[in-house]
């Protein structure tokens, strides 16, 4: 027999009776079983609380008070103010296509770098006004400039309520929301009215009384 084997073999035999017969050291602190709620009866749980609280309720009247005032005054547009000198300027809606356009069988229409403008396609049909409801004098400039383009003009609010508005003026009445027009228009006063000459847009930031 191999050495190594008959030595590992003889070590296996003295360290049996020691293992075999371990001490038992007791106890060494106090034990708990394993308990952890279920995650969901815990939620369901708290909820009772709440309901029977009338915790519920309040926050449910709390949450829908703040959905209706977030649908009847937006959050303002951010880093816009009322126009303080007059200024007119032009924007150039064309885009460039950062990839094909193809149609449902998959045929190229457009090319990658296609350089394209909107108005070519589709004309602005009414004048753009933004302006700040919340400020009387932007509200009466509006009013006068829509008299004046003959009602040809589509309001659209940057602050203020659009639904009280709409109510007062009985006509549709926008929201500018999270600033995506004036941001791509590049305005920065208001009241402002867009229109189209030809090809390009003219912006008319308009100067108050």
């Amino acid at each position: 027999m191999n050495p190594v084997v008959v030595s590992c073999t003889a070590l296996g035999l003295t360290l049996l009776p020691t293992l075999v017969g371990a001490a038992d050291l007791g106890t060494l602190g106090p034990t708990y079983g394993i308990a952890e709620p279920h995650l969901l009866n815990f939620i369901e749980q708290r909820l009772r609380d709440k309901e029977r609280s009338g915790e519920m309720q309040r926050l449910m009247q709390e949450a829908q008070s703040r959905g209706i005032d977030a649908v009847k005054r937006p959050q303002p547009v951010a880093g816009l103010r009322a126009t303080e000198t007059a200024r007119t300027f032009y924007v150039d809606p064309t885009f460039v296509l950062d990839r094909n356009v193809v149609d449902a069988q998959g045929r190229l229409l457009f090319a990658a770098g296609t350089r394209k403008n909107p108005l070519e396609v589709v004309s602005l049909s009414k004048h753009l006004l933004f302006f700040d409801a919340r400020d009387p004098r932007q509200v009466a400039r509006a009013r006068e400039l829509i008299a004046s383009h003959g009602g040809k003009v589509k309001p659209i609010l940057t602050g203020g309520s659009y639904l009280d508005l709409m109510k007062v003026w009985r006509v549709a009445v926008y929201f500018d929301q999270q600033g995506t027009l004036t941001r791509r228009f590049g305005i920065r006063q208001v009241p402002a009215l867009v229109s189209q000459e030809g090809q390009r847009l003219r912006v008319d930031e308009v100067g108050l009384p």
